[in-house]
């Protein structure tokens, strides 16, 4: 991440290439489907990056600031760091030091199957999973806090499995998620209409499945799993895209 340490040779190898903030968006896209143009943009205003701007206001992304966003990205999607953490290695690396050991998480949590345009496939609607953590542990994997759990439980948004108190893997997913919007300003309680939303969702693929499960062959629960599977991932392909578009319009 740091300049080069020899002035002449620095010369010599000319100007170094610079990116507009879409190009950025474009290299990281392949290893960070999730990353975004807000996202870019948020980190800057958070002191992480810092791109040079043109006269005219534009950034402009050197080499070194792509690989620092993603280190960022990466310690978020591996190792669920918070931000100020975050800040606090990249500190480190910036005055020569090494940064703090990170501590490995355990268990680890399989991801979720994507398709090709990053949203969840038909197959991850399909799978179960067999993770199982403590209360303590999800505080301690997703780095949110207790009180920010409690309430994420009291609108519905979380549950622990029923007879166990323990969470699973979709429970983390939305934890990790809830944090990371919070950085955008967003508290549990504004998360209530994606529960509503998605409790609709669930009454209108329910409709389709009930009658399939009701047939009398040997294979009515299987085809009925595998339609569960299709129209979730068609539905939330559609809901997506269309707030894309109403985001679009605004």
């Amino acid at each position: 991440m740091g300049l080069p340490s020899d002035p002449v040779l620095a010369a010599a190898a000319g100007p170094r290439p610079r990116h507009n903030i879409g190009q950025v968006l474009e290299q990281l896209r392949a290893d960070f489907p999730g990353v975004t143009i807000p996202k870019i943009r948020f980190l800057e205003d958070q002191g992480l990056i810092k791109p040079e701007r043109t006269a005219a206001g534009y950034r402009k992304f050197s080499d070194d600031d792509v690989q620092r966003l993603r280190y960022i990205l990466r310690m978020q999607r591996d190792h669920y760091l918070p931000l100020k953490v975050i800040g606090e290695h990249l500190e480190a690396i910036d005055r020569g030091l090494t940064p703090p050991p990170i501590e490995s998480v355990i268990p680890t949590v399989p991801q979720v199957a994507l398709a090709v345009d990053g949203l969840p496939s038909a197959e991850s609607f399909r799978r179960r999973s067999d993770v199982r953590l403590s209360r303590r542990e999800l505080i301690k994997v997703t780095e949110i806090s207790e009180e920010l759990l409690a309430q994420l439980e009291q609108f519905g948004l979380i549950a622990a499995r029923p007879g166990t108190g323990q969470f699973d893997s979709d429970a983390l997913v939305i934890a990790q998620t809830a944090r990371e919007l919070a950085d955008f300003g967003f508290e549990p309680r504004h998360l209530r209409a994606f529960r509503t939303a998605a409790d609709r969702e669930v009454g209108l693929v329910e409709q389709v499945v009930t009658p399939m499960r009701s047939a009398r062959d040997a294979a009515a629960h299987g085809r009925a799993d595998a339609a569960v599977g299709e129209i979730a991932a068609l539905s939330v392909r559609l809901h997506a895209t269309l707030v894309k578009v109403g985001l679009g319009r605004a």
